[in-house]
């Protein structure tokens, strides 16, 4: 039993960091936090019984900041979620616009018409004079952002959903939007990219 500790410190520490690192959502990443309080909490017993001053004033103040993550992600920004959540459902059941959270965008998987994903939103490019959707930056590809297309996607080739964005585009005729630079991307919807 002396040696639990041991062995839950650093797998709850690994865990944890996979778990806050994939960006899963505001539940995902609070869980993550309570993970990585597990991990702190066991690394400080672990400064305990091996006399290590440093590695329990460490891990106790790691606990804190875990604390204010879980109360974060778990607590403040887990009700934001649910706020924006029902917000589109009743806007679904009432007349007006349909609404979409401009935070579920980020993320969110395009799909097309039969469900396949093509890939997912890392940025939306919005108007500042009258809040339009420029343009949606996708990324397609790639694993973790290793190898990845970014591409503009004009707001008309999409539906925006509470589940997720579908394009009328092909898996073809999404390759063959324009490539973005990561770090350079137009003041406008290029041309290339547009649908008529």
């Amino acid at each position: 039993m002396e040696d639990l500790p041991s062995y839950l410190a650093p797998a709850a520490t690994m865990i944890a960091a996979m778990m806050t690192a994939a960006n899963l959502g505001a539940r995902v990443t609070g869980w993550g936090f309570v993970v990585f309080t597990v991990g702190s909490i066991c690394w400080s017993i672990l400064g305990i019984q091996q006399g290590q001053q440093g590695l329990l004033i460490s891990n106790a103040f790691l606990t804190v900041v875990n604390l204010v993550g879980i109360w974060r992600w778990l607590g403040r920004q887990a009700r934001f979620g649910d706020g924006s959540r029902r917000a589109m459902k009743r806007s679904e059941r009432t007349p007006g616009p349909a609404l979409v959270s401009a935070c579920s965008l980020i993320g969110a998987t395009i799909s097309d018409g039969d469900g396949d994903k093509l890939g997912n939103v890392v940025d939306t490019m919005m108007s500042r004079d009258d809040g339009r959707l420029i343009y949606l930056v996708a990324s397609r590809g790639g694993v973790g952002g290793v190898g990845e297309a970014l591409h503009p996607l004009d707001p008309q080739a999409v539906e925006l959903g509470a589940e997720g964005i579908t394009t009328r585009l092909s898996a073809a005729e999404f390759d063959r939007l324009p490539v973005l630079e990561p770090d350079r991307w137009p003041a406008e919807l290029p041309k290339a990219a547009r649908v008529a």
